[in-house]
């Protein structure tokens, strides 16, 4: 590999192309930026917290649409609480999902019920619980909450448990340019609203970095204001197809539930796909398509979720990172399927550039 980049530096510094990039499957044409230094090798595999005793426990998740199982967002969520339950001996948990049409009395009579049942701590997942939070948080000031992808309920047992989503998308817009046989990329957003955006900003801003020539296609399933775009892979599914029909044969998305019908899309189209959230490619309910899932951006909800109950274990909040980032694995890439193993050292040396500040990651188009 190391020969590889080498000689691929090489051709690009000459001008010519024709050997830019080598990304694996794809022709290299697209290619046209030398590739970074190769990161050091560093460890950071995370500890297993046996040695915590959370068994007084007893922790709710009130999940968004979708729900256990969504194969994205709430399914990393589980998982945390699932290690947690492994790990530290949680006493008790309870689960609820969010309807998409549902009213913001619903979200908070969810979130009071597992307060009176004594849950504690509760972690609301999802921007949309913010308004419902600020309300029922002041009437439980014992009770700790936490909200994922929200920093604006301030409430003093409230924990934010906020990503980086735009560092992640930036590695995942690298990998589509290195495995786009066209030269030509697309996003799918499930709602349009600012976090979302969060993933396209960083998509785009990684397929420029290694690309002067790449075209990018984007699209959001719903406008903000209408969370169904999180769980309607129908939908997805024809937004994909149309971007698959204009030349785009790499597709990212970041819509939930959703991301199933770009999937179904991209195998239909002969295309690929970067899954979102989780590792989709390991994920059982989009199994029968996960041949084309090349990678997904891992956003650690799972991660985040286990810490921060680790930390009410400890009575230690103040242990937890301000931002899950690169630089706390808070997010990352996937390996399942081995179609990006060519290209580990590339997406390394990016990451290394980001953590290091060489590289500054807009959150926003």
């Amino acid at each position: 590999m190391t020969g590889v980049l080498a000689l691929t530096a090489c051709a690009k510094d000459s001008g010519d192309n024709s050997a830019a990039g080598d990304g694996g499957e794809g022709n290299g044409e697209c290619v046209t930026a030398a590739a970074p230094p190769r990161a050091e090798a560093s460890s950071s595999e995370r500890e297993a917290a046996e040695d915590v005793d959370a068994s007084d426990l007893k922790v709710g998740l009130a999940f968004d649409v979708g729900g256990r199982g969504d194969a994205s967002f709430n399914d990393a969520a589980a998982a945390g609480v699932d290690k947690a339950v492994e790990d530290m001996g949680v006493g008790d948990t309870t689960e609820s999902t969010a309807a998409g049409t549902e009213s913001e009395d619903a979200k908070q009579q969810r979130l009071r019920q597992m307060a009176e049942q004594g849950y504690d701590p509760i972690i609301a997942v999802g921007f949309a619980y913010a308004d419902a939070l600020n309300a029922v948080a002041p009437k439980y000031p014992d009770t700790h909450f936490a909200i994922v992808d929200d920093d604006s309920v301030d409430q003093p047992n409230v924990t934010p448990l906020v990503f980086a989503e735009e560092e992640g998308s930036f590695l995942a817009g690298v990998a589509a340019v290195y495995k786009s046989e066209n030269c030509h990329v697309g996003f799918v957003g499930g709602v349009n609203t600012p976090l979302i955006q969060k993933f396209e900003a960083g998509f785009v801003q990684g397929a420029k970095a290694v690309s002067d020539k790449v075209k990018i296609e984007v699209d959001y399933l719903t406008p903000a204001g209408d969370i169904s775009g999180f769980n309607d892979p129908g939908k997805g599914n024809v937004v994909a197809k149309a971007q698959i029909d204009k030349g785009a044969d790499v597709l990212y998305h970041a819509a939930g539930a959703s991301g199933k019908g770009v999937f179904e899309a991209a195998k239909a189209g002969g295309a690929l796909a970067i899954g979102v959230d989780s590792d989709q490619y390991e994920q059982k309910t989009v199994a029968d398509v996960k041949d084309v899932i090349m990678t997904s951006m891992l956003k650690r909800v799972d991660v985040a979720v286990y810490d921060y109950i680790r930390a009410v274990a400890e009575d230690d909040l103040d242990s937890l990172p301000e931002r899950f980032d690169l630089s706390v694995d808070g997010v990352a890439y996937s390996t399942s399927g081995g179609k990006v193993d060519d290209i580990t050292d590339v997406l390394d040396g990016y990451k290394a550039q980001i953590v290091a500040g060489e590289i500054e990651v807009s959150p926003t188009p």
